[in-house]
């Protein structure tokens, strides 16, 4: 046979080992648990979303989660964010989808890419763009031409980006779990049978953008082959896949709760959570991801609901600000290894359960080859128990499992919290506000500058388009000098039937109320008299958005804003309906047409210096002070308790929207045993439901950095200031 030549040598060599990355770059499943590379593998998850972070905070991030044993980073897609408007896409700072899972293959972790497109989340319009609710004959999550179209479009986008940078496992990236769509069980049935075929559409589009990975498909009991479906919620144990051949996977195991405001902080034991997973594993679970293991903040306009907060800490194993939560995440680290050492008996045998007593049970793994890990539980809520297993004595404190690898010693029990650790604290930092300057919105103008006067009142995001959350409606009422409420010392009362979510009544440009909405009565009534005089009188109502739905049927539809009926009541003439006046409506604010936030925009206008005691209880105020960044590299925070409601932005960075919303609730003593739900352990009650708001260090620079705050309802800007995250 004829030598081969250095250059045929090498060609072949190239295409053996290409032939050896493709053979081992694979994903697959069987019953027992995903199958990366020929390897049946027990996978821990955590969810962390690029866009609650900062690119700068996205490394340590990740390596914290590796850290704290994970093996996979779980994140949505958020096509609002990567699709504004139709056709122009970002993929930049925040939205650097690409970055981000790089970073993740950097720490030699796998990721799991929720593309939905739809995501809820607690996020804006549920991850959808607001132009999509405005394509002609469109209907979301159902089977609709127009929205499918559009929907296997950016999902095309987003896969073939991915394929573009090789970031699937079968390209040998990281990515080793897809998931199209997100809880459509909840909804389907209300779709009937345009739900179903959607669904089944979902599945087959996906399928055929041939990823090489798994697709998955959460709270779908009916997700076709070779779709997997998966669970989510606080416990997972009771779950099985719809085919006896697909693996048992917990998408979101729900580490908390998020917030809204008016309502307490959530805080779910650490105790319990890890009981939920040892169950879930215990029952045959291989894939647990938790939700979040780090929340994050819903910067800008990004929290949904509507009036969720800013903060999307979620009682998170990493906070908000980025520092690991004790003992939360030390206790689940412990449980990561644990779990670990179980492995090669958990992929290759199948549990054998024996009664140990009324509460009690040992779920064993026993392999062929010789492998074994053992469970013992203890399901009683207040009462511990002695078993015995193996001819040896076990004590289990109550709600608890004890993990034994090997079948013989105790490493790990899920209500044994080990020792003391440091806790993140807020402390004062010694950042000064220099030169506050004030700027009041002219409310008189309003009418004037009015681009749209119509018979009637308008639905809100039909106007605004979510440009902004302020849409104001106006109309004009004459009162005859003869109405005896002149005379007799009284006003009318308005009455205004509001979808809102905040709603502040102005007469001749003077505050007259407010009203709010809540998460449970999204449509609130105004009910408060009013200051009328003879004459031409002027009604300036300002409704405020607080985040568009994001979940529920048809939830493009529900309606925002001043619904009415608008009346007048106390006339001598009786009640006056002004629902069908002529009203003008004028989107957003002053500041926000010139862009006040930002530092380009600052000297559009006249801003007033002086003392901030005449504007502290003025609404509709924007005020702009510079300061230094404070030494040191701890996370950074703004106190505003001592403000309204309103919005905030750092260099023009938006933070988010800040209300000091007082929190009402049960808030208790909370014990770790029985069953857990979000409304079990609350605490806070009586105070601001968020005070704090996370300031990230990227935004700043060592000086002169510009501080704009607008407040709604009147706020003492003089006690702002900034308190830093610090474990102590």
């Amino acid at each position: 046979m004829e030598a081969l030549s250095a250059s045929k040598w090498f060609l072949l060599c190239a295409l053996l080992i290409s032939a050896v990355q493709f053979t081992y770059c694979s994903v697959t499943y069987d019953k027992k648990s995903l199958i990366i590379n020929g390897q049946r593998r027990i996978l821990l998850s955590g969810s962390i979303h690029y866009p609650r972070s900062t690119p700068d905070m996205w490394e340590g991030l990740i390596q914290k989660a590796k850290g704290g044993g994970l093996d996979v980073i779980d994140t949505y897609v958020f096509w609002n964010l990567h699709e504004p408007s139709p056709g122009n896409y970002n993929f930049e700072g925040r939205c650097d989808l690409v970055r981000f899972i790089k970073l993740v293959q950097k720490a030699g972790l796998y990721l799991h890419l929720r593309i939905g497109p739809y995501v809820c989340a607690e996020w804006n319009f549920g991850g959808f763009p607001v132009w999509l609710k405005y394509v002609p004959g469109i209907s979301f999550r159902t089977d609709n031409e127009p929205f499918k179209k559009a929907m296997q479009s950016f999902t095309q986008k987003i896969v073939q980006m991915m394929k573009e940078e090789r970031l699937f496992q079968s390209q040998g990236g990281p990515i080793i779990l897809s998931q199209i769509e997100n809880e459509y069980g909840l909804v389907s049935k209300d779709f009937g049978a345009a739900g179903s075929a959607y669904m089944t559409w979902a599945a087959k589009m996906a399928i055929e953008l041939g990823t090489g990975v798994p697709w998955v498909m959460c709270k779908e009991d009916d997700a076709p082959d070779p779709v997997i479906n998966a669970c989510n919620g606080f416990y997972c144990d009771y779950f099985s896949p719809n085919k006896p051949y697909k693996p048992t996977l917990w998408t979101e195991a729900w580490t908390g709760w998020f917030e809204d405001f008016g309502s307490p902080i959530h805080h779910r034991p650490v105790e319990d959570l890890a009981f939920a997973v040892v169950r879930f594993i215990q029952k045959g679970g291989s894939f647990v991801n938790y939700y979040m293991y780090h929340g994050g903040t819903n910067f800008g306009h990004t929290s949904g609901g509507p009036f969720i907060t800013t903060s999307y800490d979620y009682d998170a194993p990493i906070d908000e600000y980025g520092l690991v939560r004790q003992p939360k995440y030390d206790h689940l680290k412990g449980l990561h290894r644990a779990i670990k050492l179980c492995e090669p008996a958990l992929v290759s045998a199948d549990p054998t359960v024996t009664a140990l007593g009324n509460y009690e049970q040992a779920h064993v793994f026993s392999s062929k080859s010789g492998q074994c890990a053992a469970f013992l539980s203890n399901f009683h809520w207040d009462k511990s128990a002695r078993v015995k297993f193996n001819n040896m004595h076990y004590e289990l404190p109550p709600w608890s499992i004890s993990i034994l690898p090997g079948c013989k010693n105790v490493i790990f029990n899920t209500a044994t919290v080990g020792a003391r650790t440091p806790q993140a604290q807020l402390l004062p930092t010694n950042v000064q506000m220099f030169s506050w300057e004030t700027f009041n919105e002219d409310i008189s103008a309003m009418e004037v500058d009015s681009k749209i006067t119509v018979v009637g009142l308008l639905e809100q995001l039909n106007v605004t388009r979510d440009a902004s959350d302020y849409l104001w409606y106006t109309t004009s009422v004459e009162i005859s000098p003869t109405e005896s409420f002149l005379r007799e010392g009284r006003n009318p009362t308005l009455v205004v039937q509001s979808a809102g979510h905040v709603l502040h009544v102005f007469t001749n440009g003077q505050l007259s109320g407010s009203a709010f909405g809540t998460r449970e009565y999204k449509t609130f009534p105004y009910t408060k008299d009013i200051p009328l005089h003879a004459g031409v009188n002027r009604i300036s109502l300002l409704s405020v958005a607080v985040g568009l739905p994001n979940d529920g049927h048809r939830f493009e539809t529900w309606a925002t804003g001043i619904q009415g009926p608008v009346v007048l009541k106390g006339l001598d003439h009786g009640t006056r309906d002004l629902s069908w006046q002529k009203w003008s409506y004028q989107i957003g604010l002053k500041g926000e047409a010139i862009n006040l936030a930002s530092p380009s925009g600052i000297s559009s206008v006249d801003w007033t210096r002086g003392s901030l005691a005449a504007n502290k209880q003025q609404p509709l105020t924007w005020y702009k002070a510079y300061f230094n960044a404070p030494q040191g590299n701890e996370p950074l925070a703004l106190d505003l308790g001592s403000m309204g409601k309103g919005q905030v932005w750092i260099n023009g960075q938006s933070i988010g929207r800040y209300w000091t919303a007082y929190a009402k609730g049960e808030c208790r003593e909370c014990s770790y045993t029985g069953t857990f739900r979000q409304a079990k352990c609350q605490y806070g009650c009586g105070k601001p439901t968020q005070r704090w708001y996370h300031v990230p260090r990227s935004w700043l620079k060592p000086t002169q950095n510009l501080l704009i705050v607008f407040e709604e309802l009147g706020g003492d800007a003089s006690r702002i200031s900034f308190v830093r995250r610090s474990v102590t």
